[in-house]
């Protein structure tokens, strides 16, 4: 199998990878096929929502054949005023998050909080796939207490036709701590019917190759923390570039501006930007030798100068994590 085989996805991040993000990244690199939004919650309306009326979500800011927009919710109700509005706009599919693993999401057994509490799923679903008319896909956990939560959850799942199910093998109470269960992946691979994607720990090509030999037939993949910290890495999976013009640090160095740049725009200029560019850089920080130097050097800036002077220090004085790399993808 080679890397044109497979499909990557980009998973959502809050406060990340928004529609500014999105549509920047695509401008800079290429291998991934599809990507989701941030959850949305809170869709009261039957017709337009105040919510889904932003650039977040408008087809005119975002391909809506490589965009799955994805809620937050455990309201059928509210999934279906979703889904109608979504599919209005012109989107084939949206995507449930039982996945989310932060205490403030799962205490109120929504993300993977919902894991535990199969009747409410399996009455969740019923009530969606009775009117429901666009694809509709799962990502979840192995569970939210233990990993055997999903072992309940899966035949559920498999009364119903998902497009496809994402499957980060941690629980929730792990948040992101500790390795991913790839062995317990691979297990449950006999057991679903949906389209399988994997998510979780692919974070180098390495890892990749790894996780891939270990989960096979699976081609479906959705990198997630990986890519905000080595942007090259989809590229890297499938052996394909999508610039030969330029090095790899002058690449990495046009993103960032263009990313700061696009997002000012949207703020009005307001340096509320500076929040959303550190967030990103508390992983693009480990594509570089001393990721904790780029790190103190972004982290304590408070003014757009201070910022735009610390990226231009970072690229000037600190080289790339990988040379071999940043010179194949030189002239």
């Amino acid at each position: 199998m080679n890397g044109a085989d497979y499909h990557l996805s980009l998973g959502p991040f809050q406060g990340i990878t928004d529609a500014p993000f999105r549509n920047v990244f695509k401008r800079h690199f290429g291998g991934i096929d599809k990507f989701y939004t941030p959850f949305f919650t809170g869709i009261h309306k039957e017709d337009h929502a105040k919510n889904l009326q932003g650039e977040e979500i408008d087809p005119k800011c975002n391909d809506v054949e490589t965009l799955t927009p994805q809620i937050l919710s455990t309201d059928a109700e509210e999934i279906l005023r979703f889904a109608k509005q979504c599919k209005q706009l012109g989107y084939k599919e949206i995507n449930l998050n039982m996945g989310c693993p932060f205490p403030r999401v799962a205490n109120k057994k929504r993300g993977c909080g919902l894991l535990p509490y199969p009747d409410m799923v399996e009455t969740m679903l019923e009530r969606i796939f009775e009117k429901i008319d666009i694809k509709f896909s799962v990502k979840c956990r192995l569970g939210y207490f233990n990993p055997e939560e999903i072992e309940v959850i899966l035949p559920i799942f498999n009364k119903f036709p998902l497009s496809e199910l994402i499957i980060h093998p941690r629980i929730g109470k792990q948040l992101y701590k500790g390795e991913a269960d790839v062995e317990r992946f691979k297990a449950l691979i006999p057991y679903i019917n949906a389209p399988l994607v994997y998510n979780g720990d692919i974070v180098s090509k390495e890892s990749f190759e790894r996780i891939r030999m270990e989960i096979q037939p699976v081609n479906q993949f959705m990198l997630g923390r990986g890519l905000l910290a080595n942007p090259f890495l989809a590229e890297e999976i499938k052996d394909c570039r999508a610039s030969l013009a330029m090095t790899k640090t002058d690449r990495l160095h046009n993103y960032v501006l263009d990313l700061y740049n696009d997002r000012l725009r949207h703020a009005g200029g307001s340096p509320k930007v500076l929040g959303r560019m550190k967030e990103l850089w508390s992983y693009l920080m480990n594509s570089f030798e001393e990721p904790q130097v780029v790190w103190r050097k972004i982290k304590k800036t408070n003014t757009l100068k201070e910022y735009e002077d610390a990226v231009e220090y970072v690229f000037m004085n600190v080289l790339l994590s990988s040379e071999e790399s940043n010179s194949k993808n030189s002239l």
